[in-house]
């Protein structure tokens, strides 16, 4: 497993690779690109990155690291006749409406390009994520799930890759689904850590108040154990090729 100890946990190399080396040329429309989180590595290796947000405020951040963001909800943007290389979303699309969503990477992909879908499975060790649940159970979040409960061998993700794939076979305009996990470790700062909890899926949607104490809560756990976390990820990823039109 490779481990990272000296910024935030992103995505690891290994999953870029395997996105890049299956597109058919270098512009990527990033669905939900939120911070630019998911497109400093395509960027990085030189693709050009187009991201949809429908969050203003995530959208200012990913355009102050120099991305082209465009505001509106992925199934609801209009894309002008523009086509992609490949569609990628990391940590999103359970947001989107899987059908729809599919059916518009079908309308914006060239034929040969790829979807694909990714999330990293976050497991800290057991008597921080107790800690950290413990925070999150005290607030009313009224969100539909505590990250931090799942038990350590749970697929948390399993049920929204099946709904993916569903919508994919839907639109008869992807061939077969691929499928692929990826193991690694970081060691993760208190800072890093809380930055990278703030813009999570759900999280980033709490008021400014209730997120504050969540994070103070975090923070004084990962304090009282010495100022870093180590973390293991599953990075799970879906991938499909958009077959030649009839």
């Amino acid at each position: 497993m490779p481990k990272n100890t000296t910024a935030p946990a992103r995505y690891p190399a290994a999953l870029i690779d395997a996105v890049i080396e299956r597109l058919p040329g270098r512009a990527i429309l990033d669905v939900g690109i939120g911070t630019g989180i998911s497109a400093e590595p395509f960027r990085d290796r030189g693709l050009a990155v187009l991201g949809v947000e429908p969050d203003p405020r995530m959208a200012a951040v990913a355009r102050a690291k120099g991305f082209i963001v465009e505001a509106a909800r992925f199934e609801d943007w209009d894309s002008a006749g523009r086509t992609f290389d490949g569609v990628v979303a990391g940590q999103t699309w359970h947001w989107v409406d899987p059908v729809a969503g599919a059916a518009k990477s079908g309308n914006v992909l060239h034929p040969g390009g790829r979807l694909a879908l990714f999330w990293n499975a976050v497991v800290p060790k057991p008597e921080l994520a107790a800690e950290f649940a413990n925070v999150f159970a005290s607030l009313d979040t009224g969100l539909p799930f505590n990250p931090w409960t799942a038990a350590p061998d749970a697929d948390p993700y399993g049920s929204i890759i099946e709904k993916a794939a569903d919508g994919l076979r839907v639109t008869g305009r992807f061939g077969t689904v691929e499928r692929l996990a990826f193991d690694w470790q970081s060691t993760i700062g208190r800072d890093a850590w809380l930055e990278q909890t703030s813009t999570a899926g759900g999280i980033n949607r709490l008021p400014k108040d209730k997120l504050d104490v969540l994070l103070r809560g975090i923070g004084a756990a990962i304090d009282a154990a010495g100022g870093s976390l180590e973390i293991e990820y599953t990075t799970v990823a879906v991938i499909a090729e958009r077959l030649p039109d009839r």
